[in-house]
């Protein structure tokens, strides 16, 4: 795929929460082919609403999308469920670092491939690839996901999401609650699967200066709004950027919103 086609198109979205919650008023942004994007801001910005209605997963968190219009590779989501966004080559890495604790890093891996319909020499295949990107998951194969530490459990996550062979790749909150350096490590493969592989990714974060450092092009939320967006090397060096983690401006309802 060329680099300039858009991969993603969201439209003018408004969702709402348990029917009344408003959560994203009007929020238009585009991915294209071969870019890392990043969706910043504070938490309550509607950062993980959006990528929850990208992937068709609102409704799961009693979410709905109320208008506007979501196009993935060209064709509208709205008929499409998550399972079929998946099998398209859209993958979603959750908030939270979520693996099936009880089962083995390697078990958890292998289920990524699943959606693909894989079969056994290419999950191993993979499989090599993914502990090629994080060397740590190899040495810990064997051991249940639950056991193991919070980075440790964010690279399974991301690893799992990486098996089924993705074109666009969501994160949500890639960072949270990690160390500086596992974070880094973090971004580090990501970066280099998107120069190497192409890999297309839409990362949500409230940490700006490592999304900013990685990506390509940024959006910044502020309840539920886009009120910026550029290049990421110009939204660096912007000295209003951070003023959008520091709460500088409320809103009425701003609290209620979710993230």
């Amino acid at each position: 795929m060329a680099a300039q086609e858009t991969l993603l198109s969201i439209d003018s979205i408004e969702a709402v929460y348990n029917l009344g919650i408003i959560a994203l008023r009007g929020v238009s942004l585009s991915v294209k082919a071969g870019e890392i994007v990043a969706l910043l801001g504070a938490n309550g910005a509607g950062k993980t609403t959006t990528l929850m209605a990208t992937s068709n997963l609102l409704g799961a968190e009693r979410g709905q999308l109320v208008s506007g219009d979501i196009q993935y590779d060209g064709v509208s989501t709205k008929r499409l469920s998550a399972a079929d966004l998946v099998e398209r080559g859209m993958v979603q890495v959750l908030e939270g670092r979520r693996c099936f604790r009880g089962l083995s890093v390697e078990e958890n891996l292998t289920s990524g491939a699943l959606a693909r319909g894989a079969n056994r020499r290419e999950v191993q295949e993979t499989l090599e690839l993914v502990f090629t990107w994080f060397p740590k998951l190899k040495a810990l194969r064997a051991n249940y996901a639950g056991l193991t530490s919070g980075g440790e459990q964010q690279m399974t996550a991301i690893g799992r999401a990486l098996m089924s062979k993705p074109r666009l790749l969501l994160l949500d909150e890639p960072s949270m609650g990690l160390s500086p350096i596992i974070v880094e490590d973090i971004f580090k493969v990501l970066k280099n699967l998107n120069q190497t592989e192409g890999l297309t990714i839409l990362v949500a974060e409230q940490n700006s200066n490592i999304a900013l450092r990685y990506a390509n092009r940024a959006y910044v939320l502020e309840t539920g709004k886009v009120v910026l967006d550029g290049a990421a090397a110009e939204l660096r060096r912007r000295a209003d950027i951070k003023a959008f983690y520091l709460g500088r401006t409320t809103h009425v309802g701003s609290a209620a919103t979710p993230a």
